[in-house]
């Protein structure tokens, strides 16, 4: 892309950043002599018609958003793949500052509320949703301002039913999810302010609210885990911010606070010391049908990411079919064992799978999914060139992971080195950021060493003995083997031991039980 002359007026220029849905390059506008930022969608969105229209239409209304604390659209194209053109902004997200593991001082973590609850206040008055208020879409510049960005995109993905818009993106979006969203029901400005107060609580006690092993199960603890006061977690923080993130995180949207305004002012006078008299929200919550509203709106939300309506299935899980694994067939193999689901075909380059073959599926193998409901595939187009993310370094072994696995790349070493990095920290990325290189290839990291327990893993089936490993920070190595007294699919055997401890980002081996 680099010298390319987008709209007969922006130079493009160096990569600056890469994410899941687009890449950031600084360009310069000919036409008014200045340096700007320019992001280019990936190349699935771009190859949606509907995306586009939504895109075209949010950027223009986020062009109209002028104010200090948001980050300025200057001009939009769509040639040679939709772009924005942004103010340049020199600083860093506010992702990177809470994966240093730093913890960020009282007065400075409500400066940073303040400035998200200000730039929200004034795009709520415009009628405008954020939707996907998180770390990476809050930028601190050089002078220590605040700035949200990335309110056109994360409209036009929100009104394709499209907030989790990866398996990969779930992880880092689930975080953030109000309830409602969750459970894929209509977002609005109480949404942001939700998301906003999940924000403020990891920056001022270095953890999210709800955490879990899956991405389902961190959205099912925002729709109905039990709240930890932060002041258990950090004594030293004043008694007012328990009551106002217990108001801001309030499962009903109706127990919020109502304007982003509101929550601003009872920041306001915990920085000067007041006493806040907002009403804490009611605790009684239902537990019925939580479970099963969040999977089937995860599911919902994916799919209609593809065009796609699924059935909203039964409360009964247990009753449906497994879906079939088809990975590696092709798409008349696939559809024909899938013959009682709705297939949506997709395609990506996969260096792993041969082109033309299914390189992944959603949901996963061996999930129970109603008949009728909705299967994505994407076939591979085979090796096709990508660029190692330039922002690997500073994240943890799991973000790093999971943001070269949404581009189709592979970690295929750690090197676990001494550092006074957090643990788990990337501190080297080879081939460097910026290297274009095969879909599927390798790539090593080196990482903050530390010891890590082994999990216990014997019983559990494949598909979250992976996942378990990846979120500790454990490759892994399959083998397969029989054993008549064991369920199929489930791990017989594992090495290391249960309990031990090994170097973070070694490789565990799980045995997996398959039927001869």
């Amino acid at each position: 892309m680099i010298n390319v002359l987008l709209g007969d007026r922006y130079k493009i220029g160096e990569m600056i950043g890469s994410g899941g849905m687009a890449d950031v390059y600084v360009a310069q506008d000919t036409r008014l002599a200045r340096k700007v930022a320019v992001k280019i969608l990936r190349s699935d969105l771009a190859r949606d018609p509907s995306f586009v229209a939504r895109f075209r239409k949010e950027a223009f209304a986020a062009a109209g958003l002028n104010h200090p604390g948001i980050v300025s659209v200057y001009d939009s194209g769509e040639e040679p793949a939709p772009y924005i053109v942004m103010e340049l902004i020199s600083g860093h997200t506010l992702r990177e500052l809470i994966h240093k593991g730093e913890r960020v001082p009282l007065n400075r973590a409500l400066e940073i509320g303040e400035g998200i609850l200000a730039a929200l206040e004034y795009s709520h008055e415009q009628g405008i949703i954020h939707r996907d208020i998180k770390p990476a879409n809050i930028m601190i510049t050089d002078q220590g301002d605040v700035k949200v960005m990335d309110f056109g995109i994360a409209r036009a993905l929100a009104d394709l039913g499209a907030t989790l818009t990866s398996t990969w993106n779930i992880v880092g979006t689930a975080q953030y999810l109000s309830p409602e969203q969750a459970l894929g029901e209509p977002a609005d400005m109480r949404s942001d302010i939700y998301s906003t107060g999940c924000l403020l609580y990891e920056v001022l006690t270095g953890n999210p609210p709800f955490t879990g092993e899956t991405p389902v199960s961190i959205a099912y603890q925002h729709v109905s885990g039990v709240l930890v006061a932060p002041r258990t977690l950090q004594p030293d923080l004043p008694a007012g911010i328990d009551l106002v993130l217990a108001v801001a995180l309030a499962k009903k949207p109706e127990d919020r606070y109502q304007s982003a305004g509101s929550m601003l002012d009872d920041l306001f006078k915990i920085a000067a010391g007041q006493i806040i008299t907002t009403r804490a929200p009611r605790k009684k919550i239902s537990r019925r049908r939580v479970l099963v509203s969040v999977l089937s709106s995860l599911l919902a939300i994916a799919t209609i990411a593809a065009g796609l309506f699924v059935t909203r299935p039964s409360t009964d899980v247990s009753t449906f079919p497994q879906i079939p694994n088809v990975v590696g067939l092709s798409a008349a193999e696939a559809k024909a064992l899938l013959g009682d689901y709705v297939v949506t075909l997709t395609r990506a380059y996969d260096g792993r799978i041969p082109k033309d073959r299914v390189a992944s599926q959603l949901p996963l193998a061996t999930t129970r999914a109603q008949k009728g409901s909705g299967v994505i595939l994407t076939l591979s187009d085979g090796p096709g060139d990508v660029i190692v993310p330039e922002d690997l370094i500073g994240m943890s072994l799991v973000d790093a992971r999971a943001a070269l696995a949404a581009i189709g790349l592979l970690v295929s070493r750690t090197e676990a080195v001494s550092s006074d990095e957090a643990l788990g920290t990337v501190l080297r990325v080879t081939p460097d950021g910026g290297s274009t290189i095969t879909a599927g290839s390798g790539v090593i990291l080196q990482i903050a060493s530390g010891q890590v327990e082994v999990p216990a893993l014997i019983g559990v089936d494949l598909i979250q003995a992976r996942t378990i490993l990846v979120q500790v920070g454990f490759l892994i190595r399959e083998l397969e083997a029989y054993d008549a007294n064991q369920p199929i699919g489930v791990v017989i055997s594992q090495a290391p031991d249960a309990g031990t401890t090994q170097t973070i980002g070694k490789s565990v081996t799980i045995t997996v039980n398959k039927a001869p």
